[in-house]
C-alpha cells in the first residue's frame, strides 16, 4: 500500500505545475504531528476558523474537533482554504466526545495539556518538549475547559497575561502558543517531522484537493498498473 500511495502520488502529480509540486515537498518537510491541537465545543465560526487558520500556517497537521454541544461550522472568509490542507478529526458520535476524544490521543502517546489561564503550571515559553508529543487542549468561548479535560489532563499551559482582563480569546490564544512551541521545537534536537509514509499519504492528499476529478485520473493510473 505504501508503495502503491507513492506511486499514485508521483502519477497524479503530472498533472500540476512543478512549482505546485514542488511547494508541496517544501511544506512537508515542515510539517509536524509532534505537536497537535484538540478544540472543544466551539460555537462561534470565526474562533474555530481562526484556530484552523493558525494551526495550518505554524505547519501543524492535525486538528481535533470535539462537538458535544455544539456543530462544526468554520467561516469560510477566515479559514481561508486552510481546512483543504489539514487532516481533521471529528469527534461526534459518543455520548461524552471529549473523554473518546482524550482516550483516542493517549493511546497514540499524546500528552493531554490543558490551556487555561486559571492553572500556574508552565508557560508557552517552559513547556517541557522533550517529553514527548502533546496535544493542546482549548475549551468554549464562555467556560474554557471541560472538566473531563481537567481531570484527565497530564499537564497545564496557560499564557502569562498583565492585564485587567480574565483571558484571551480563544483564536488568540491559540495562535500565540503554537507560535511559541513550534518555533522552540524546530529550534529542538527532537525528530518532530513527519516520516516518508506521512509525507506520501499527504502529497497524494493535497495533489487529489489540488485537481478537477482526481477520480478519473485514478481509474487511468490502476489501468495502467494492471490493477483493474
Amino acid at each position: 500500500m505504501e508503495n502503491y500511495t507513492a506511486a499514485l502520488g508521483e502519477f497524479l502529480s503530472g498533472f500540476i505545475s512543478e512549482t505546485r509540486k514542488q511547494k508541496f515537498h517544501d511544506i512537508l518537510a515542515l510539517r509536524t504531528r509532534y505537536l497537535t491541537v484538540a478544540v472543544e465545543d466551539i460555537y462561534q465560526p470565526h474562533n474555530i476558523s481562526a484556530v484552523l487558520r493558525s494551526a495550518e500556517c505554524f505547519g501543524v497537521q492535525d486538528v481535533h474537533i470535539i462537538g458535544n454541544r455544539n456543530k462544526y461550522n468554520p467561516n469560510p472568509d477566515i479559514v481561508m482554504g486552510a481546512s483543504k490542507w489539514l487532516t481533521l478529526h471529528h469527534y461526534t458520535k459518543t455520548e461524552d466526545n471529549t473523554l473518546s476524544c482524550i482516550r483516542s490521543l493517549k493511546e497514540k502517546g499524546y500528552r493531554i495539556v490543558a490551556t487555561t489561564p486559571h492553572e500556574e503550571q508552565a508557560s508557552p515559553e517552559t513547556f517541557d518538549l522533550e517529553k514527548g508529543k502533546a496535544v493542546l487542549f482549548f475549551g468554549t468561548e464562555l467556560e474554557g475547559i471541560s472538566e473531563t479535560v481537567k481531570r484527565e489532563a497530564d499537564e497545564f499551559l496557560t499564557i502569562p497575561m498583565y492585564g485587567f482582563t480574565e483571558s484571551f480569546n480563544i483564536s488568540v490564544s491559540a495562535a500565540i502558543c503554537l507560535y511559541a512551541l513550534t518555533s522552540r521545537l524546530r529550534k529542538s534536537d527532537k525528530h518532530w517531522q513527519l516520516d516518508e509514509t506521512e509525507k506520501a499519504e499527504l502529497f497524494l492528499e493535497w495533489t487529489r484537493n489540488t485537481l478537477n476529478r482526481p477520480d478519473l485520473l485514478e481509474e487511468e493510473f490502476r489501468k495502467k498498473a494492471g490493477l483493474v
